[in-house]
């Protein structure tokens, strides 16, 4: 189960990168699929579509090289790097997909700029005033 999980993810990738187009990665979610992000927002699918659509706009031409891909039962772990063309920023990312019924059901990501990394690494020590 874990490696059809994993493909499900990885086709669900692939369609987006080869078409640039939300409508290849709408019939792969569930109807009731959930993204959520570390700021305690979340969207459902219509909300999530719109906004991926959104941000393929300007990252039309980006290089996503995906480093680790694990599945655990119904969950699957990508972690990734995304570059904009012509030395844009880097991020990496930390995607968690849940799969059910042969569906994304629900997501949640962690994005960190690669080059405030090292300000990120004391995240516990008081801000300086």
């Amino acid at each position: 189960m874990t490696t059809d999980n994993k493909s499900i993810v990885q086709r669900a990738l692939a369609e987006l990168i080869q078409t640039g187009d939300v409508d290849a990665l709408e019939p792969l979610l569930s109807d009731d699929f959930v993204h959520h992000r570390p700021d305690s927002t979340s969207s459902n699918k219509a909300e999530w579509l719109a906004a991926i659509q959104t941000a393929l706009i300007p990252l039309a031409d980006m290089r996503v090289d995906v480093h680790h891909l694990l599945a655990d039962g119904d969950h699957v772990v990508m972690h990734s790097r995304r570059r904009l063309p012509d030395d844009g920023p880097e991020i990496a990312v930390v995607d968690i997909w849940r799969i059910d019924n042969a569906l994304i059901a629900e997501g949640w990501e962690i994005i960190e700029p690669v080059a405030q990394a090292a300000a990120n690494l004391v995240w516990w020590e008081p801000a300086e005033r």
